[in-house]
């Protein structure tokens, strides 16, 4: 019983600490260097100012994985993100890239 109770105390706190990661959504196209850091789980203000310069400079991202051309932003926490990523106003993730088909022979 005493492990059970453990257990469930451990899986409570584990949850806790998820919840208290968690980004909020945010259109990456529009939103200041802050805004993004606040919103966007593993992404400091260094980072957030980065997205921001990238977008001024190349304009508009296109899709998610565009994130990835952003110095020290990677495929992990484009993924751990994706939720809350937003591309325009509609509210809507964007869906995760398709994978190309393997070649069949």
């Amino acid at each position: 019983m005493r492990k059970t109770i453990l257990a469930l105390a451990a899986l409570l706190a584990f949850g806790l600490a998820g919840a208290a990661q968690a980004g909020k959504p945010v259109n990456v196209n529009r939103a200041d260097a802050a805004t993004l850091a606040d919103s966007l789980d593993g992404i400091g203000l260094a980072k957030a100012q980065a997205i921001v310069a990238w977008r001024t400079q190349h304009g508009g991202f296109k899709r998610a994985e565009d994130l990835t051309e952003v110095k020290g932003i990677g495929a992990r926490t484009v993924e751990r993100n994706r939720a809350f990523i937003r591309l325009n106003d509609s509210g809507a993730a964007p869906a995760a890239a398709a994978k190309p088909a393997a070649a069949k022979h």
